[in-house]
Protein backbone atom coordinates (compact mmCIF):
# COMPACT_ATOMS: atom_id res chain seq x y z
CA UNK A 1 0.00 0.00 0.00
CA UNK A 2 1.07 3.58 -0.70
CA UNK A 3 0.07 6.16 1.92
CA UNK A 4 -1.99 8.55 -0.24
CA UNK A 5 -3.31 5.97 -2.71
CA UNK A 6 -6.96 7.03 -2.42
CA UNK A 7 -6.35 10.79 -2.53
CA UNK A 8 -7.03 12.65 -5.79
CA UNK A 9 -5.32 15.99 -6.31
CA UNK A 10 -6.10 18.50 -9.06
CA UNK A 11 -2.92 20.41 -9.84
CA UNK A 12 -3.48 23.85 -11.39
CA UNK A 13 0.05 25.04 -10.70
CA UNK A 14 3.08 26.04 -12.71
CA UNK A 15 6.84 26.67 -12.45
CA UNK A 16 8.20 25.63 -9.00
CA UNK A 17 6.38 26.01 -5.66
CA UNK A 18 3.04 24.51 -6.69
CA UNK A 19 4.36 21.69 -8.88
CA UNK A 20 6.86 20.77 -6.17
CA UNK A 21 4.04 20.56 -3.60
CA UNK A 22 1.88 18.33 -5.80
CA UNK A 23 4.88 16.17 -6.75
CA UNK A 24 5.54 15.47 -3.07
CA UNK A 25 1.93 14.28 -2.78
CA UNK A 26 2.24 12.22 -5.96
CA UNK A 27 5.42 10.55 -4.69
CA UNK A 28 3.43 9.28 -1.72
CA UNK A 29 0.75 7.77 -3.95
CA UNK A 30 -1.79 10.54 -4.56
CA UNK A 31 -3.47 10.54 -7.97
CA UNK A 32 -2.30 13.98 -9.12
CA UNK A 33 -4.03 15.28 -12.25
CA UNK A 34 -2.08 18.17 -13.75
CA UNK A 35 -4.56 20.43 -15.55
CA UNK A 36 -3.05 22.68 -18.22
CA UNK A 37 -4.45 24.89 -20.97
CA UNK A 38 -4.62 23.28 -24.42
CA UNK A 39 -1.94 24.28 -26.90
CA UNK A 40 1.34 25.00 -25.11
CA UNK A 41 0.46 23.95 -21.58
CA UNK A 42 1.92 25.64 -18.52
CA UNK A 43 4.83 28.04 -18.86
CA UNK A 44 7.49 25.70 -17.51
CA UNK A 45 7.20 23.51 -20.61
CA UNK A 46 8.98 26.32 -22.48
CA UNK A 47 11.58 27.03 -19.79
CA UNK A 48 15.20 26.14 -20.50
CA UNK A 49 17.94 25.33 -21.08
CA UNK A 50 18.38 22.49 -20.49
CA UNK A 51 16.06 20.79 -22.95
CA UNK A 52 16.16 17.03 -23.60
CA UNK A 53 14.94 16.21 -27.11
CA UNK A 54 12.84 19.36 -26.91
CA UNK A 55 11.42 18.57 -23.46
CA UNK A 56 12.09 21.11 -20.70
CA UNK A 57 14.33 19.76 -17.95
CA UNK A 58 12.72 22.24 -15.55
CA UNK A 59 9.28 20.77 -16.26
CA UNK A 60 10.49 17.18 -15.99
CA UNK A 61 12.10 17.84 -12.60
CA UNK A 62 8.92 18.71 -10.65
CA UNK A 63 6.08 16.93 -12.48
CA UNK A 64 6.83 13.23 -12.23
CA UNK A 65 4.21 10.74 -11.03
CA UNK A 66 1.38 12.95 -12.35
CA UNK A 67 -1.25 12.42 -15.01
CA UNK A 68 -1.67 15.18 -17.57
CA UNK A 69 -4.97 16.69 -18.71
CA UNK A 70 -5.92 19.77 -20.72
CA UNK A 71 -8.96 21.96 -20.02
CA UNK A 72 -9.70 25.41 -21.44
CA UNK A 73 -10.84 27.13 -18.26
CA UNK A 74 -11.66 30.33 -20.13
CA UNK A 75 -14.72 28.69 -21.70
CA UNK A 76 -18.01 28.00 -19.96
CA UNK A 77 -17.92 24.35 -21.03
CA UNK A 78 -14.36 24.01 -19.78
CA UNK A 79 -15.37 25.49 -16.44
CA UNK A 80 -18.28 23.04 -16.13
CA UNK A 81 -15.92 20.19 -17.00
CA UNK A 82 -13.54 21.31 -14.28
CA UNK A 83 -16.41 21.50 -11.77
CA UNK A 84 -17.33 17.91 -12.59
CA UNK A 85 -13.71 16.84 -12.12
CA UNK A 86 -13.64 18.68 -8.78
CA UNK A 87 -16.54 16.56 -7.47
CA UNK A 88 -14.19 13.55 -7.66
CA UNK A 89 -11.22 15.30 -5.99
CA UNK A 90 -9.93 15.56 -2.45
CA UNK A 91 -7.48 18.41 -3.05
CA UNK A 92 -7.02 21.34 -5.43
CA UNK A 93 -3.69 23.18 -5.55
CA UNK A 94 -3.26 26.47 -7.44
CA UNK A 95 -0.65 29.20 -7.59
CA UNK A 96 -2.25 31.92 -9.69
CA UNK A 97 -2.02 35.52 -8.58
CA UNK A 98 -4.79 36.24 -6.01
CA UNK A 99 -8.14 36.91 -7.67
CA UNK A 100 -7.56 34.89 -10.86
CA UNK A 101 -9.31 31.70 -9.74
CA UNK A 102 -12.33 33.72 -8.62
CA UNK A 103 -12.59 35.32 -12.06
CA UNK A 104 -12.36 31.85 -13.63
CA UNK A 105 -15.07 30.51 -11.31
CA UNK A 106 -12.85 27.80 -9.84
CA UNK A 107 -12.15 29.38 -6.43
CA UNK A 108 -12.56 27.69 -3.05
CA UNK A 109 -16.01 29.13 -2.35
CA UNK A 110 -17.34 27.84 -5.67
CA UNK A 111 -15.75 24.38 -5.43
CA UNK A 112 -16.59 23.84 -1.76
CA UNK A 113 -20.22 24.51 -2.65
CA UNK A 114 -19.96 21.64 -5.14
CA UNK A 115 -17.77 19.41 -2.97
CA UNK A 116 -17.76 20.35 0.75
CA UNK A 117 -14.94 17.85 1.44
CA UNK A 118 -12.49 19.61 -0.87
CA UNK A 119 -9.18 20.83 0.56
CA UNK A 120 -8.18 23.84 -1.52
CA UNK A 121 -4.62 25.19 -1.33
CA UNK A 122 -3.46 28.51 -2.75
CA UNK A 123 0.26 29.26 -3.02
CA UNK A 124 1.17 32.83 -3.92
CA UNK A 125 3.98 35.32 -3.57
CA UNK A 126 2.60 37.09 -0.50
CA UNK A 127 -0.59 35.29 0.57
CA UNK A 128 -4.25 36.05 -0.06
CA UNK A 129 -4.49 38.94 2.43
CA UNK A 130 -2.33 41.86 3.53
CA UNK A 131 -1.00 44.97 1.76
CA UNK A 132 1.26 43.01 -0.61
CA UNK A 133 -1.22 40.29 -1.55
CA UNK A 134 -1.76 41.54 -5.11
CA UNK A 135 1.93 41.73 -5.94
CA UNK A 136 3.52 39.18 -8.22
CA UNK A 137 5.77 36.83 -6.33
CA UNK A 138 9.10 35.35 -7.36
CA UNK A 139 11.65 33.51 -5.28
CA UNK A 140 14.20 36.32 -5.81
CA UNK A 141 11.75 38.97 -4.57
CA UNK A 142 10.74 36.90 -1.53
CA UNK A 143 14.38 36.19 -0.63
CA UNK A 144 15.09 39.92 -0.72
CA UNK A 145 12.03 41.07 1.21
CA UNK A 146 12.19 38.44 3.98
CA UNK A 147 15.81 39.18 4.91
CA UNK A 148 17.36 36.03 3.44
CA UNK A 149 19.55 37.94 0.97
CA UNK A 150 20.73 40.31 3.71
CA UNK A 151 22.36 37.42 5.59
CA UNK A 152 23.65 35.43 2.60
CA UNK A 153 27.19 35.84 1.29
CA UNK A 154 30.54 36.73 2.80
CA UNK A 155 30.94 39.01 5.80
CA UNK A 156 30.86 42.63 4.69
CA UNK A 157 29.89 41.66 1.13
CA UNK A 158 26.98 42.54 -1.12
CA UNK A 159 23.56 40.86 -0.67
CA UNK A 160 23.52 37.43 -2.33
CA UNK A 161 20.64 35.19 -3.34
CA UNK A 162 20.62 31.72 -1.79
CA UNK A 163 21.90 29.27 -4.40
CA UNK A 164 18.64 27.27 -4.22
CA UNK A 165 15.14 28.71 -4.84
CA UNK A 166 14.61 28.37 -1.12
CA UNK A 167 11.29 30.26 -0.75
CA UNK A 168 9.79 28.48 -3.76
CA UNK A 169 10.72 25.06 -2.39
CA UNK A 170 9.85 26.10 1.16
CA UNK A 171 6.40 27.30 0.12
CA UNK A 172 5.84 24.01 -1.69
CA UNK A 173 6.75 22.02 1.41
CA UNK A 174 4.65 24.20 3.73
CA UNK A 175 1.72 23.84 1.32
CA UNK A 176 2.12 20.05 1.39
CA UNK A 177 2.20 20.17 5.21
CA UNK A 178 -0.96 22.31 5.24
CA UNK A 179 -2.79 20.01 2.83
CA UNK A 180 -1.97 16.88 4.81
CA UNK A 181 -3.00 18.61 8.04
CA UNK A 182 -6.33 19.63 6.47
CA UNK A 183 -6.91 16.09 5.17
CA UNK A 184 -6.31 14.73 8.67
CA UNK A 185 -8.72 17.30 10.14
CA UNK A 186 -11.32 16.26 7.56
CA UNK A 187 -11.27 12.76 9.05
CA UNK A 188 -12.72 14.30 12.23
CA UNK A 189 -14.96 17.06 10.83
CA UNK A 190 -16.04 15.61 7.48
CA UNK A 191 -15.34 18.98 5.88
CA UNK A 192 -12.53 20.33 3.75
CA UNK A 193 -10.99 23.76 4.22
CA UNK A 194 -8.92 26.49 2.62
CA UNK A 195 -5.10 26.43 2.89
CA UNK A 196 -3.26 29.70 2.19
CA UNK A 197 0.54 29.98 2.13
CA UNK A 198 3.18 31.97 0.29
CA UNK A 199 6.81 32.38 -0.69
CA UNK A 200 7.04 35.37 1.64
CA UNK A 201 5.86 33.38 4.65
CA UNK A 202 8.20 30.51 3.80
CA UNK A 203 11.14 32.92 3.90
CA UNK A 204 10.03 34.41 7.22
CA UNK A 205 9.25 31.02 8.78
CA UNK A 206 12.70 29.60 8.00
CA UNK A 207 14.49 32.61 9.52
CA UNK A 208 14.66 30.96 12.93
CA UNK A 209 18.18 31.90 14.08
CA UNK A 210 18.04 35.32 12.44
CA UNK A 211 14.78 36.43 14.09
CA UNK A 212 16.11 35.14 17.41
CA UNK A 213 19.30 37.17 17.08
CA UNK A 214 17.38 40.33 16.27
CA UNK A 215 14.71 40.00 18.96
CA UNK A 216 16.93 38.87 21.83
CA UNK A 217 20.13 40.79 21.17
CA UNK A 218 18.89 43.86 19.34
CA UNK A 219 21.51 43.27 16.66
CA UNK A 220 20.54 43.20 12.98
CA UNK A 221 21.79 39.87 11.58
CA UNK A 222 24.61 40.14 9.05
CA UNK A 223 26.09 37.70 6.50
CA UNK A 224 28.34 35.06 8.02
CA UNK A 225 29.76 33.43 4.89
CA UNK A 226 29.92 29.70 5.54
CA UNK A 227 29.98 30.30 9.29
CA UNK A 228 27.31 29.86 11.95
CA UNK A 229 25.53 32.78 13.52
CA UNK A 230 26.27 31.87 17.14
CA UNK A 231 28.92 29.10 17.07
CA UNK A 232 32.51 28.68 15.92
CA UNK A 233 34.40 26.92 14.48
CA UNK A 234 31.43 25.82 12.43
CA UNK A 235 32.21 26.67 8.83
CA UNK A 236 34.25 25.94 5.72
CA UNK A 237 38.05 25.92 5.67
CA UNK A 238 40.48 25.66 2.80
CA UNK A 239 42.38 22.44 2.09
CA UNK A 240 45.04 21.89 -0.58
CA UNK A 241 42.48 20.51 -3.05
CA UNK A 242 39.32 22.45 -2.20
CA UNK A 243 37.21 23.24 0.86
CA UNK A 244 35.71 21.23 3.69
CA UNK A 245 33.29 22.00 6.50
CA UNK A 246 33.77 21.20 10.15
CA UNK A 247 31.61 21.62 13.24
CA UNK A 248 33.98 21.79 16.21
CA UNK A 249 32.08 24.33 18.27
CA UNK A 250 31.16 21.99 21.14
CA UNK A 251 33.38 22.34 24.23
CA UNK A 252 34.69 18.77 23.96
CA UNK A 253 35.41 19.13 20.21
CA UNK A 254 37.36 22.39 20.31
CA UNK A 255 40.54 21.07 22.01
CA UNK A 256 40.57 17.95 19.78
CA UNK A 257 40.19 20.13 16.71
CA UNK A 258 43.16 22.25 17.73
CA UNK A 259 45.31 19.17 18.32
CA UNK A 260 44.45 17.75 14.90
CA UNK A 261 45.38 20.97 13.07
CA UNK A 262 48.61 21.14 15.09
CA UNK A 263 47.70 24.22 17.14
CA UNK A 264 47.39 22.57 20.60
CA UNK A 265 47.84 25.84 22.50
CA UNK A 266 44.96 27.62 20.78
CA UNK A 267 42.33 26.67 23.42
CA UNK A 268 44.40 28.54 26.03
CA UNK A 269 44.77 31.71 23.94
CA UNK A 270 42.60 34.45 25.48
CA UNK A 271 41.29 35.37 22.02
CA UNK A 272 39.82 31.90 21.56
CA UNK A 273 39.24 30.54 25.05
CA UNK A 274 35.46 30.16 24.65
CA UNK A 275 32.81 30.43 21.96
CA UNK A 276 31.86 34.03 22.69
CA UNK A 277 35.37 35.44 22.30
CA UNK A 278 36.09 33.15 19.33
CA UNK A 279 33.21 34.79 17.48
CA UNK A 280 34.61 38.24 18.25
CA UNK A 281 38.02 37.22 16.91
CA UNK A 282 36.81 35.01 14.09
CA UNK A 283 38.88 36.63 11.33
CA UNK A 284 42.10 35.95 13.24
CA UNK A 285 40.99 32.40 14.00
CA UNK A 286 40.26 31.62 10.35
CA UNK A 287 43.72 32.84 9.28
CA UNK A 288 45.44 30.68 11.88
CA UNK A 289 43.38 27.59 11.06
CA UNK A 290 43.79 27.87 7.29
CA UNK A 291 47.54 28.30 7.59
CA UNK A 292 47.44 24.69 8.74
CA UNK A 293 44.55 23.17 6.79
CA UNK A 294 45.67 24.40 3.36
CA UNK A 295 48.69 22.10 3.52
CA UNK A 296 46.71 18.84 3.36
CA UNK A 297 43.91 17.42 1.22
CA UNK A 298 40.23 17.26 2.10
CA UNK A 299 40.37 13.48 2.49
CA UNK A 300 43.29 13.81 4.91
CA UNK A 301 41.30 16.13 7.17
CA UNK A 302 38.10 14.06 6.80
CA UNK A 303 39.90 10.98 8.10
CA UNK A 304 41.43 12.86 11.04
CA UNK A 305 38.18 14.49 12.11
CA UNK A 306 36.12 11.33 11.67
CA UNK A 307 38.55 9.37 13.84
CA UNK A 308 38.18 12.06 16.52
CA UNK A 309 34.37 12.08 16.33
CA UNK A 310 34.23 15.65 15.01
CA UNK A 311 31.55 16.28 12.35
CA UNK A 312 33.14 17.26 9.04
CA UNK A 313 32.58 16.89 5.31
CA UNK A 314 33.99 17.98 1.96
CA UNK A 315 32.32 20.77 0.00
CA UNK A 316 31.25 18.92 -3.12
CA UNK A 317 30.06 20.05 -6.52
CA UNK A 318 26.80 18.60 -7.78
CA UNK A 319 28.86 16.35 -10.05
CA UNK A 320 30.38 14.89 -6.87
CA UNK A 321 27.26 14.99 -4.69
CA UNK A 322 24.96 13.24 -7.15
CA UNK A 323 27.49 10.42 -7.60
CA UNK A 324 28.37 10.11 -3.91
CA UNK A 325 28.09 6.54 -2.65
CA UNK A 326 25.85 7.67 0.19
CA UNK A 327 23.52 9.54 -2.19
CA UNK A 328 23.17 6.38 -4.24
CA UNK A 329 22.80 4.08 -1.23
CA UNK A 330 19.90 6.22 0.02
CA UNK A 331 18.26 5.95 -3.43
CA UNK A 332 18.32 9.69 -3.96
CA UNK A 333 18.97 9.28 -7.69
CA UNK A 334 16.63 7.25 -9.88
CA UNK A 335 16.11 6.58 -13.59
CA UNK A 336 12.93 7.06 -15.60
CA UNK A 337 11.95 6.44 -19.22
CA UNK A 338 10.22 9.36 -20.94
CA UNK A 339 8.54 8.79 -24.32
CA UNK A 340 10.33 11.78 -25.90
CA UNK A 341 13.25 12.68 -23.62
CA UNK A 342 14.28 9.03 -23.35
CA UNK A 343 16.21 7.78 -20.33
CA UNK A 344 16.34 10.55 -17.71
CA UNK A 345 17.49 10.85 -14.12
CA UNK A 346 15.39 12.17 -11.26
CA UNK A 347 15.95 12.92 -7.61
CA UNK A 348 14.72 10.29 -5.18
CA UNK A 349 12.18 10.52 -2.36
CA UNK A 350 13.78 12.09 0.75
CA UNK A 351 11.37 10.58 3.29
CA UNK A 352 11.43 6.82 3.81
CA UNK A 353 8.30 5.24 5.31
CA UNK A 354 8.64 1.72 6.68
CA UNK A 355 5.08 0.52 6.01
CA UNK A 356 3.72 2.74 3.22
CA UNK A 357 6.75 3.95 1.24
CA UNK A 358 6.49 6.33 -1.67
CA UNK A 359 7.24 5.33 -5.23
CA UNK A 360 8.55 7.00 -8.37
CA UNK A 361 6.71 5.24 -11.16
CA UNK A 362 6.32 7.64 -14.08
CA UNK A 363 7.99 10.68 -15.64
CA UNK A 364 6.27 14.04 -16.12
CA UNK A 365 3.28 13.66 -18.45
CA UNK A 366 3.14 14.85 -22.03
CA UNK A 367 0.72 17.74 -22.53
CA UNK A 368 -2.78 16.31 -22.18
CA UNK A 369 -1.45 12.76 -22.19
CA UNK A 370 -4.20 11.36 -19.97
CA UNK A 371 -7.09 13.65 -20.92
CA UNK A 372 -9.26 10.99 -22.54
CA UNK A 373 -8.50 8.47 -19.80
CA UNK A 374 -9.58 10.91 -17.06
CA UNK A 375 -12.68 12.07 -18.94
CA UNK A 376 -13.78 8.47 -19.26
CA UNK A 377 -13.23 7.97 -15.52
CA UNK A 378 -15.58 10.84 -14.66
CA UNK A 379 -18.34 9.61 -16.95
CA UNK A 380 -17.90 11.07 -20.45
CA UNK A 381 -18.59 8.95 -23.51
CA UNK A 382 -16.17 8.69 -26.44
CA UNK A 383 -18.23 10.84 -28.82
CA UNK A 384 -18.49 13.63 -26.25
CA UNK A 385 -14.76 13.43 -25.56
CA UNK A 386 -14.00 13.61 -29.29
CA UNK A 387 -16.21 16.71 -29.65
CA UNK A 388 -14.54 18.48 -26.70
CA UNK A 389 -11.11 17.70 -28.08
CA UNK A 390 -12.02 19.00 -31.54
CA UNK A 391 -13.49 22.19 -30.07
CA UNK A 392 -10.46 22.91 -27.87
CA UNK A 393 -12.40 22.44 -24.64
CA UNK A 394 -10.13 19.64 -23.40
Amino acid sequence: MIALKNIRVIDLTQVMAGPYCSMLLADMGADVIKVEPPGKGENTRQMGPPFVNGESGAFLSVNRNKRGMTINLKTEEGKKLFHKLATTADVVVENYRPGVVRRLGIDYETLSGINPRIVYCSISGFGQTGPYSNRGGYDLIAQGMTGIMSVTGERGGNPVKCGLPITDLGAGMFACYGILTALLAREHTGKGQYVDTSLFEAGIAMSVWESTEYWYSGQIPQPTGSGHRISTPYQAFKASDGYFTVGADAPHHWPKFCEIIRLPNLPYDERFIDGTVRLKNLSELILLVEEQTKNQTRSYWMEKFEDAGIPAGPIQTYAESLCDEHTLSRKMVTNLEHPIAGSIKALGIPVKLSETPGEIKSPAPLLGEHTEEILQEIGFENEEIKRMRQNGIA
